[in-house]
């Protein structure tokens, strides 16, 4: 399991002064994807155009390039705002299978002072692999690296 006060403290350091959104989410992917082995993908969809997502920086293999708000579990996250955990994609409607590997997603919404500029999007391979402790202790994480721009 994530060692998630020692992960918040590392991501701390490593952006304290930084103000680039990019660079917070590329130091983020790295330092969640190697936290926990049940992260098969960690990455970031950023919010480029209306009701549209694009791949930022990420960990694992290729992710999907572009992701309507319309779609999937990113574009459910970008759409309502809100964490999306899934235990099992194969039941959730219209999930877009980037990667045919993955089992269970949770996908955050990456907010700046209001605005939503992305969506951080963590893959298993695993089942039922997230929790709501997982939910909570990144979305401070988030809160703490972002919102702090």
């Amino acid at each position: 399991m994530t060692d998630y006060p020692a992960l918040r403290k590392t991501v701390a350091a490593l952006v304290a002064g930084e103000t680039d959104e990019i660079a917070k989410m590329a130091t983020l992917a790295c330092e969640i994807y190697h936290a926990d082995d049940r992260f098969d993908w960690v990455g970031f969809y950023r919010v480029t155009g209306p009701e549209l997502l694009k791949i930022g920086p990420y960990q694992g293999g290729h992710g999907c390039l572009t992701i309507p708000f319309s779609r999937g579990v990113c574009g459910a996250a970008a759409r309502t705002g809100k964490t999306q955990l899934v235990a099992d994609v194969d039941a959730f409607p219209d999930h877009i299978a980037c990667a045919s590997s993955t089992r269970s997603e949770i996908v955050l919404p990456v907010f700046v002072r209001g605005r939503l500029i992305a969506v951080l999007d963590i893959d298993s391979d695993r089942p039922d692999a997230f929790t709501e402790t997982d939910a909570a202790a990144l979305a401070e994480i988030l809160a703490e690296t972002f919102d702090a721009a």
